[in-house]
């Protein structure tokens, strides 16, 4: 069974439970699991508006409807391999893991976005690319020449 995990607006599958669930995360496998949350009609928008290809809503009519159509599109969502024993995670809240958290986010994140979230040097964002998330974590990282810029995004990966 696929698992949901919620951090703020963002949405991840997963095939096994992680190890970590960061602070504030809600963990989701129904839509009974969507309405019994306590996310508000205005928490589910925003979550709905992060999704990508989603058209942007101002509010939901009820939860109800919220967590159906929620929950609809989850299950489209790429769902995270499953980690090797052994094979490296990134710390909750860590700067890695703030990195990959603006990667997987439908508008990904230029370096320029990195560096001023993590106040990091260029260098040391174009390393943690090539050598911690592509070597390192196996991670397939994309990027594509857009209007503000050389944007990356963390692909969808199948699980093996």
């Amino acid at each position: 069974m696929t698992l949901y995990v919620i951090r703020g607006d963002n949405v991840t599958a997963h095939a096994s439970p992680p190890a970590e669930i960061s602070e504030g995360g809600l963990v989701v496998q129904s839509i009974e699991d969507i309405e019994a949350s306590g996310l508000s009609k205005a928490e589910l928008t925003g979550i709905w508006n992060a999704l990508p290809g989603a058209t942007k809503l101002t509010k939901f009519k009820d939860r109800k409807a919220a967590a159906q159509r929620l929950w609809a599109v989850f299950a489209d969502l790429p769902v995270e391999p499953e980690r090797v024993a052994g094979s490296p995670a990134p710390r909750v809240g860590s700067k890695q893991a703030q990195v990959i958290d603006l990667f997987r986010r439908a508008e990904g994140a230029t370096v320029a976005e990195v560096m001023t979230a993590t106040g990091w040097q260029p260098h040391t964002v174009r390393g943690i690319v090539s050598g911690t998330l592509k070597k390192k974590l196996g991670l397939t990282v994309v990027s594509a020449k857009e209007e503000r810029g050389r944007v990356y995004r963390i692909a969808a990966q199948a699980v093996i």
